[in-house]
C-alpha cells in the first residue's frame, strides 16, 4: 500500500505521512525545500526503517512542478491508493485591500495543485477501482472569517471541488473526503501567544483521516470537520 501526500514535510502533512508509515504504507512527499526533504528521509530511515520513503522537490502551485511529481509517483507505483492533497498557505488580508494578484498566488498553492494533481493521479485509481482521495480543506470552507477573504474563497472552491469528484467518482470504487479542520497546531503558529492546547494537534487530524481510510468498501466518509474543543480562535 502506498499514501501520496503534498507538503508533507512538516506540519499537518508530515503528521499524515507519519501515521500511515507507522501503520506499514510507502510513502511519497513533496516539498519544495532540499533540506527539508533530507531531514526527512533521515528521519523516516531511523524511524520507519521498514517503510519506503519517496521523497520529491517540487513546487505544486506551478504545472511544471506537479508534472515533475507525477512522473516519480508513477514511475514508482502503477496506481496510488491514498491520495492526500495538503499542500496549503494561508495568508491574511481584506478583499478589497488585497494587491493585485494576491487571490491568484492562493489559488495557485490551495486549490490548483489539488486539482491538477488528483487529475493526474486519480485516472489510475479509477482504472484500478480503488484508492482514497483526501482535499485538506478548512472550516473556512464553510463560512467566512476576519481578515480572511481570499483564503476562505480558495478553500469554499476546494471543497466544491471534492464534493463534485466525490459525485463523479462514487461509483468507481475511488473513495473521495473533505477534512475541514480548524486551526491546527503547526509551525505557523510558532511565536504566537498561544497554548498549543488551545488548538488542535496535527497528529488528531492524522488520526481522523487514518480511521475515514480505514473502513469498509461500501461506506465513505465524505466530510470530517474537527475544531478545537474551546471552539474556534
Amino acid at each position: 500500500m502506498n499514501a501520496v501526500i503534498t507538503g508533507g514535510s512538516k506540519g499537518m502533512g508530515l503528521a499524515i505521512a507519519e501515521i500511515f508509515a507507522t501503520n506499514g504504507f510507502e510513502i511519497a512527499v513533496t516539498a519544495r525545500t532540499q533540506s527539508d526533504l533530507e531531514a526527512l528521509q533521515q528521519d523516516f530511515a531511523t524511524r520507519f526503517p521498514d517503510s519506503a520513503l519517496l521523497a520529491v522537490r517540487a513546487d505544486l502551485s506551478q504545472k511544471e512542478g506537479i508534472q515533475i511529481f507525477t512522473d516519480a509517483v508513477s514511475a514508482r507505483w502503477p496506481t496510488v491508493d491514498v491520495l492526500v492533497n495538503n499542500l496549503g498557505q494561508f495568508l491574511p488580508g481584506k478583499l478589497l485591500e488585497d494587491p493585485d494578484g494576491f487571490l491568484e498566488k492562493l489559488m495557485q498553492v490551495n486549490f490548483w495543485s489539488a486539482y491538477h494533481l488528483t487529475r493526474a493521479l486519480a485516472p489510475a485509481m479509477v482504472a484500478a477501482g480503488k484508492g482514497h482521495i483526501f482535499n485538506i480543506c478548512s472550516v473556512a470552507s464553510q463560512a467566512a472569517y476576519p481578515d480572511s477573504g481570499a483564503y476562505a474563497i480558495t478553500k469554499f472552491a476546494l471543497l466544491g471541488f471534492t464534493k463534485s469528484l466525490r459525485f463523479e467518482l462514487r461509483e468507481s470504487g475511488v473513495k473521495v473526503t473533505a477534512v475541514l479542520p480548524g486551526a491546527t497546531w503547526t509551525s505557523s503558529w510558532e511565536g504566537a501567544a498561544l497554548n498549543p492546547g488551545r488548538l488542535i494537534a496535527a497528529s488528531d487530524v492524522a488520526k481522523s483521516i487514518y480511521h475515514a481510510w480505514d473502513t469498509g468498501p461500501s461506506s465513505v466518509v465524505e466530510e470530517i470537520i474537527l475544531r478545537p474543543q474551546l471552539g474556534d480562535l
